[in-house]
């Protein structure tokens, strides 16, 4: 992990947050490859989800939202972890993260599945003897602990201008839910769609960007019409389940790194029926990547009932009006970035020669369509008479490829740089491209180079990338 953090950082990924002030407890900007890394999910994504398919529409609800939305939809409430405080240092920490560390690293003790049940929790921490991991202070009771950001809205600070900024983007595709059906006509099934900010005050953030206090989702919620049994639901569900498998091979993740969580009952979120976790071996361990939850008629029905809107769906066919049950694929954006990045990380030895001692390449492996950068253009020299032919080239490009242009330090040095960024194609102006109007193109994970017409490059690329 590591070395992943590092490159990210040296090669102008992911930067922490407010770095020349020290910092703030994990958060993270990302630079100008980690920015180009994101958009291309985030276009992927709503390609793949929204703008190909007929029966999805898209939206970009507001971060803040009335107060009465988080009490109807159980967050004032309901949304918390499991929060417990050492009596000495006064440091907190999720108390099932610390009981599920302990089992970790003591694999011979016999134990069910941790849940969030305070009593169980508190009953494991004494009859373990977990103590603070800071000081090895005595760790009081664990509570729970709302995960909500509040702030305050307008110029006096009171208990009416409370809000809270938004912990998942589903409560605005439900308050919408009546706008979109009247001004889109859709009939069931179909589904909203939205990429967006969410922001949770998380007990313990960590594991990089893995765990943030803001971050972004790609969230859909797909109306379907009122199950008459559990086959009617559990169709759609399977469907979304494939779905989000394909998008995670799309992603370039290998199928032998994910792994299904049936989420135990105890332990779903108050809304939901049925939740997967899809989990990924990221290198601090197995942990959730992305979620798939039938959420049932539980926000529609609650947002009906509080506002006193109808928020039922009328079948014009036989007149019937009910609430519409809902299936809720969730990917996160950074989790996406970063076990992206994870699988995409590779490290090679390879050699020129027998005589040439062999060195290790570090290379990001990224599919084509995600590589922030599809190709670079490096001139052999600096030279005014090749720099002025590869520059002009790397213009020409740039009109249908992300591009680059390199001209420092010796081309090996360059070759490494575009493979540590992911570069799919390096283009190689030389001297003989000055009479013979060629250049040499080098694949990035074969290294295999082939000498290309100028005139045919756009073309060629262009295959080359779509493969």
């Amino acid at each position: 992990m590591e070395k992943i953090i590092s490159l990210a950082k040296q090669r102008g990924f992911i930067f922490p947050g407010s770095e020349i002030y020290g910092g703030l407890q994990n958060a993270w900007d990302f630079g100008p490859l980690g920015t180009e890394l994101k958009n291309n999910i985030k276009a992927a994504w709503w390609k793949r989800f929204v703008s190909r398919r007929g029966d999805m529409v898209g939206l970009e609800a507001a971060l803040l939202m009335n107060t009465k939305v988080w009490e109807a939809s159980g967050h004032v409430s309901n949304f918390s972890d499991p929060l417990v405080e050492c009596e000495k240092c006064h440091h907190r920490f999720r108390a099932d993260h610390i009981v599920e560390k302990y089992l970790k690293d003591n694999p011979d003790t016999i134990h069910e599945a941790v849940s969030a049940d305070l009593v169980k929790l508190s009953r494991d921490i004494e009859s373990f003897h977990i103590n603070c991991s800071d000081c090895g202070g005595k760790l009081m009771s664990p509570q729970q602990f709302n995960l909500m950001l509040k702030t305050s809205l307008g110029a006096t600070a009171d208990k009416t201008s409370d809000v809270y900024f938004r912990p998942e983007t589903a409560q605005g595709m439900f308050v919408n839910f009546k706008n979109i059906i009247d001004s889109t006509r859709k009939k069931l099934p179909f589904g909203i769609a939205q990429i967006g900010k969410a922001f949770r005050n998380e007990i313990t953030p960590g594991n990089y960007i893995f765990r943030t206090r803001e971050f972004e989702q790609m969230e859909i919620e797909y109306f379907i019409s009122l199950p008459k049994k559990d086959a009617d639901w559990e169709r759609v569900f399977e469907e979304w389940r494939k779905e989000m498998h394909e998008w995670m091979s799309y992603l370039g993740i290998k199928p032998d790194e994910v792994h299904e969580l049936d989420v135990p009952k105890e332990d779903l979120a108050h809304y939901s029926k049925k939740t997967i976790d899809f989990e990924y071996d990221f290198p601090f361990g197995r942990k959730e990547l992305y979620g798939l939850a039938y959420r049932t008629d539980f926000d529609l029905r609650n947002h009906g009932e509080k506002s006193g809107a109808n928020l039922k769906y009328k079948d014009n066919e036989t007149g019937e009006e009910y609430y519409p049950h809902v299936i809720e694929p969730t990917f996160g954006v950074e989790r996406s970035v970063l076990a992206a990045m994870c699988s995409a990380y590779t490290e090679e030895t390879v050699g020129n020669s027998d005589e040439e001692e062999s060195e290790t390449r570090i290379v990001m492996k990224f599919p084509s369509w995600l590589a922030p950068v599809k190709v670079a253009v490096l001139p052999l020299s600096k030279k005014d008479e090749l720099s002025s032919v590869a520059r002009k080239l790397a213009d020409d490009l740039r009109t249908e490829f992300t591009t680059d242009y390199d001209e420092t330090q010796s081309i090996g040095k360059r070759y490494r740089r575009q493979d540590e960024i992911g570069t799919p194609y390096c283009v190689t102006v030389d001297f003989d491209s000055l009479n013979d109007n060629a250049v040499t193109v080098r694949d990035r994970d074969t290294m295999k180079q082939e000498r290309i017409a100028i005139s045919d490059l756009k073309k060629y690329l262009s295959e080359k990338l779509a493969e």
